[in-house]
């Protein structure tokens, strides 16, 4: 069975009230049929990252995001996960707001995890820093996971 890393931004999605941004509700839309309908087709891993940024904000917010992350197995955080991070910040010239993005991408790695599933379409599903990450992976001999959102990992359309 395939595994699938769940970032922050997917039980962000699943938990908030529906947005009145027409393409983020749609975005919110996507992943409620794919957490209904796809999820268990694969094994599902998070980690301590996800829920240290899931369980932050404000309270009743934090309780829904919480809520959708129980009972999935976090995977490992061991020693190697902080220098690949840092390696992933300086190559992907993420800003420091973006830390725990190269973490999240990091346990995935070393984890061999076959998809890190994120909204986050500015500092991990995107293809121009995907492809210099794939170049890094191969130069190092790392696995190379697929970044996409749940909409890629539909099996049929929203």
């Amino acid at each position: 069975m395939q595994t699938v890393y769940i970032e922050t931004t997917v039980p962000s999605y699943l938990g908030a009230h529906p947005s009145s941004q027409k393409s983020i509700a749609t975005d919110q839309q996507t992943t409620h049929q794919w957490w209904a309908n796809e999820r268990n087709r694969f094994r599902l891993y998070t980690s301590i990252f996800t829920i240290d940024e899931a369980s932050g904000g404000d309270a009743g917010a934090a309780a829904r995001r919480m809520l959708f992350l129980q009972g999935i197995p976090q995977l490992t955080v061991n020693p190697e996960i902080e220098p690949l991070a840092e390696d992933l910040v300086r190559l992907l010239r993420l800003p420091a707001k973006a830390v725990m993005d190269a973490s999240h991408l990091a346990i995935c790695i070393l984890h061999q995890v076959d998809y890190l599933l994120t909204w986050n379409c500015k500092h991990l599903a995107n293809p121009v820093l995907q492809k210099e990450l794939v170049e890094y992976c191969r130069y190092h001999d790392l696995y190379i996971p697929i970044i996409c959102t749940p909409e890629a990992l539909l099996t049929s359309s929203p």
